[in-house]
């Protein structure tokens, strides 16, 4: 199989800034990751990989900083890995995004061979819109499932896949090629071998794709390209809690107990408190 999947590079949500201006997020100065369910589907594409062979290749549109992420994902058993990256592309919404990854999707399937699955997380930390795998694959015109946790290959052209949708498991046919979206926390990602990341570095450097190469129209992507406007942004403070644990496995006891921390902080449960 061939296979791509996604990751963004994501500030570390704790560290979150936005400027008041424009409503996009503030990368400098913050540390930044791998958003941790995009790691879900790595694990999930390296596991249909070593189910039925071929390459995982991983894609993402972030600034060069991004490269760190790219290189723990090679570090993880990832075949090669591509960088879109473009000062251009700066302050996109989920719109945007999308149709430059769609585009950066068809050049490396013309230039790599045919794809069978595009993969991404469910959503991302730092927005949890879940926009991107439905855009994407509106873009490319390709059939897609989100909330995922298993496939397997039927020999028609046709994959079987498992959905659940809160406790309700489903199995749809989809034809290939097609779009996924891996539920995340479904399953546990594997650890950077040392090892891979080296063999990568020295085999397979990672791809920088820039606008001089995709030639998309500037008014489509970044935040010209973004229909999508911040208003207003308010920053709340965190809520000091107390954070009580009640250890008896009595439900009757937890309910009492629960009950009389109510009356002692003087809570109404419908209007809320009294002072």
């Amino acid at each position: 199989m061939q296979i791509l999947v996604g990751i963004k590079w994501v500030p570390n949500t704790s560290n979150v800034r936005f400027d008041p201006k424009t409503g996009a997020l503030i990368r400098e100065g913050v540390p930044s990751i791998v958003n941790p369910h995009d790691l879900d589907a790595v694990e999930f594409a390296l596991d249909l990989r070593d189910r039925y062979g071929g390459e995982v290749n991983a894609l993402s549109m972030a600034p060069p900083s991004a490269i760190e992420g790219l290189e723990q994902v090679l570090g993880m058993g990832v075949d090669s890995a591509i960088l879109v990256s473009d000062r251009i592309y700066g302050g996109a919404d989920t719109l945007a995004t999308s149709y430059v990854l769609a585009h950066a999707v068809k050049r490396i399937s013309n230039q790599r061979g045919k794809l069978d699955l595009v993969i991404f997380g469910q959503e991302t930390i730092d927005s949890s819109t879940a926009h991107i795998a439905a855009q994407t694959a509106s873009w490319l015109d390709l059939p897609y499932l989100y909330y995922v946790r298993s496939v397997e290959i039927k020999e028609n052209g046709f994959i079987a896949v498992e959905r659940w949708l809160e406790d309700e498991k489903t199995i749809y046919d989809l034809p290939l090629p097609a779009v996924l979206g891996v539920a995340m926390k479904s399953r546990e990602p594997r650890p950077v071998r040392l090892i891979y990341k080296i063999r990568a570095k020295a085999e397979k450097p990672i791809e920088i794709v820039t606008n001089e190469i995709l030639k998309l129209n500037p008014n489509c992507v970044g935040l010209k390209g973004s229909p999508t406007w911040v208003s207003k942004i308010d920053y709340t403070p965190e809520v000091k809690r107390k954070r009580e644990v009640f250890m008896d496995p009595d439900a009757g006891k937890a309910a009492k107990w629960l009950m009389q921390k109510y009356a002692d902080e003087d809570i109404n449960l419908i209007g809320g408190a009294h002072r």
